[in-house]
């Protein structure tokens, strides 16, 4: 059984005990100033796998949740606007998270598609995931709060592109996780 096929079978079984949950992380401390708003994103791209298991099996709703991501995108932008932070930079932040979260989505109805043995049989209630995706939220935007001149500043490129390493590996993150962790980071920095 080839690699990738083992680490999908893993994914679908632990879709019939509840929530994917990552592999905590490999040291207690953070590595950096930006690790807890990396991790916590890596953690929130982790319930894309629970949300396309309900979604399959129940057929519906559709993977873009146009309704669902304005509710997420609204919340982040009031929360930013309590901490007196820029709401469009963290509508922007949360955009490219919730893209890479449908992008795991998308490639998981595929490989199902390809390989129907691998399809989920159950899924967990979809209310849970959006539970944990809404506090994952909330500890994001007190992260982009507490690191904003270091997300605005000129070593916020090397600062993120290592602490997303640090954490694809300590999560042992596969590539399309770490795709996707790339991806959602995509417009943290951004230099004033």
């Amino acid at each position: 059984m080839t690699r990738n096929r083992s680490a999908l079978l893993l994914v679908a079984g632990s879709l019939l005990v509840g929530p994917l949950v990552l592999p905590p992380t490999a040291t207690a401390e953070p590595k950096g100033p930006l690790y807890r708003l990396v991790d916590t994103a890596a953690q929130r791209l982790a319930t894309a796998d629970p949300v396309a298991a309900s979604k399959w099996i129940n057929n519906g709703p559709p993977i873009d949740d146009p309704p669902r991501a304005a509710a997420v995108l609204d919340a982040v932008d009031a929360d930013a606007t309590t901490h007196g932070i820029d709401p469009l930079y963290v509508r922007t932040v949360f955009t490219d998270q919730i893209n890479a979260t449908e992008g795991i989505e998308y490639t998981r109805f595929a490989q199902w598609k390809f390989d129907p043995a691998l399809a989920p049989n159950t899924g967990p209630d979809l209310s849970e995931s959006r539970t944990a995706i809404d506090g994952f939220n909330k500890t994001m935007v007190d992260e982009i709060a507490v690191q904003w001149n270091l997300l605005h500043g000129p070593t916020c490129s090397t600062e993120l592109s290592q602490t997303t390493d640090a954490v694809a590996t300590a999560r042992q993150l596969d590539p399309l996780y770490r795709q996707a962790l790339t991806s959602a980071a995509g417009s943290y920095c951004r230099t004033t």
